[in-house]
């Protein structure tokens, strides 16, 4: 089955090259029927899904890989989206973790969470915004990350965008589709305008404002950074892809089974790399791409390093330095690590609490790079 499974896939990916789309769709469908996945004779799009789930043909479960269905929504009515509830004032010296929406209350909006720490509003705090893996949601991935157990020690707000199904049936960011991967439009621009909207409402600090996310919530990080190389001051991607690593459904097949086979495009932050080598939802050759989108932020000297800490996974970092010494970017790869946050909780889904934790480096790698003076991109 596996066989043919692949044989599909690759008639799907030559169909589309020669531009018969609805050939391809059937194969993609007949694929994913042999796969265990029935369409239902719905237009499917690729989805992903995180480990340990099914993602590409030989793999288990639910997350950042599965190819699922999208129907055609634009004549379905949107939903009344309801107002959130009255929320009660934090206790004394502890943070809240309140609702908002973004973009109201048809498709181009979305819900979010927001973690405020205490003390806000004594001075400018940064900002960490914070793209969920495919099936999970913002309280979700913030037990499974412990983000706001950081922020309330160390002071800065967490931002948690929700995806909608209505967007995608899997909660799915869209970074494979060509209108989702640029400034000005899709859901780069709604997360921007949803950063900027909370940093009109609250005592942001402009110079400290990130994006990091895992699978395809990293790949759309590296989206978000490298169309607004204003706004964010560094990325962090764990299990993700480059910008533009896909256009499609096929190139999103190929490239997270073994890589992007196009040139990324330019991430002109700095930026921090998390990925597992046992990664099979993801292949590792994903992470390297990532820094080398990266590289014209700098890197023009690299040293490596084995960590361990604790008796966890351990872990290979890189560091590459710019020409004046200063860090433009790390790359972990944490050995033995699935498709999962590493030394996340297990509270939280698509963790690997053994490895080494990416929350506290990737807050790190984040404060010692405040944004300085970029070109803002066209």
């Amino acid at each position: 089955m596996h066989q043919d499974f692949q044989h599909l896939l690759q008639e799907a990916t030559l169909l589309t090259r020669r531009g018969d789309l609805m050939a391809a769709t059937r194969a993609i469908q007949q694929a994913l029927h042999q796969g265990g996945l029935d369409t239902g004779g719905d237009v499917i799009d690729v989805q992903a899904r995180e480990v340990p789930d099914a993602e590409l043909p030989a793999l288990p479960a639910p997350h950042l890989s599965e190819w699922s269905r999208v129907r055609d929504r634009q004549a379905r009515p949107d939903p009344v989206v309801p107002p959130p509830a009255p929320q009660a004032p934090p206790e004394p010296g502890k943070g809240a973790f309140i609702h908002g929406r973004h973009g109201g209350a048809n498709l181009a909006g979305r819900d979010y969470k927001l973690f405020i720490p205490p003390g806000a509003g004594s001075r400018p705090m940064p900002l960490v915004l914070m793209l969920h893996g495919c099936t999970q949601d913002p309280d979700d991935f913030a037990a499974g990350t412990r983000m706001n157990e950081l922020a309330q020690a160390q002071g800065f707000f967490v931002l948690y965008p929700a995806q909608s199904q209505r967007a995608n049936p899997q909660r799915c960011w869209n970074w494979f589709k060509s209108n989702h991967q640029g400034r000005g439009r899709g859901e780069p621009e709604l997360l921007a305008g949803m950063v900027r909207d909370v940093m009109a409402r609250h005592p942001i600090d402009p110079a400290r404002v990130y994006v990091a996310g895992l699978s395809a919530g990293g790949a759309m990080a590296a989206i978000v950074a490298a169309a607004y190389p204003e706004l964010f001051a560094a990325v962090g991607v764990h299990s993700g892809l480059a910008p533009g690593a896909a256009q499609d459904v096929p190139s999103a097949f190929e490239a997270m089974k073994s890589g992007a086979a196009r040139k990324p495009r330019p991430l002109p932050v700095p930026t921090i790399v998390f990925h597992g080598d046992a990664d099979t939802t993801v292949h590792p050759t994903n992470g390297r791409q990532v820094i080398a989108a990266a590289a014209g932020a700098g890197g023009t000297s690299t040293a490596s390093e084995e960590l361990r800490a604790n008796g966890r996974r351990t872990a290979t970092r890189q560091v590459h330095r710019d020409a004046a010494g200063a860090v433009a970017m790390e790359h972990w790869t944490v050995h033995g690590s699935p498709h999962a946050w590493s030394g996340g909780s297990a509270r939280g889904s698509y963790t690997d609490p053994q490895g080494p934790d990416a929350s506290a480096e990737m807050l790190r790698f984040f404060f010692e790079h405040p944004r300085g003076t970029r070109p803002a991109a066209n």
